[in-house]
């Protein structure tokens, strides 16, 4: 990592408003990871083995503030009213 790139990543948190005592979460997307167990003679070019990480082309880097991300639960819409009566088997 060069210096050029840190100070863009300095320039970014600070634009954000972010600070030194903020909790990051750093993370690649643009994955593949083999999800299904091959055959022992499969040839290794096509059939990776289990959990084989693969970074693609196009991957990047996710970075998340733990520390300015609160958890809030969904609220029900108290606007939306049933339109039909429910019809359902009763116990």
């Amino acid at each position: 990592m060069t210096a050029g790139m840190l100070g863009q990543f300095a320039l970014a948190l600070q634009e954000l408003g972010w600070d030194a005592n903020d909790e990051l979460s750093v993370e690649i997307g643009g994955v593949a990871v083999t999800g299904t167990a091959t055959h022992p003679d499969a040839n290794p070019k096509w059939a990776k083995p289990f959990g084989t990480i693969t970074y693609q082309n196009d991957a990047f880097i996710v970075i998340k503030n733990k520390s300015r991300n609160p958890v809030v639960p969904s609220q029900p819409n108290p606007e939306l009213k049933q339109k039909h009566p429910y019809q359902g088997e009763t116990k």
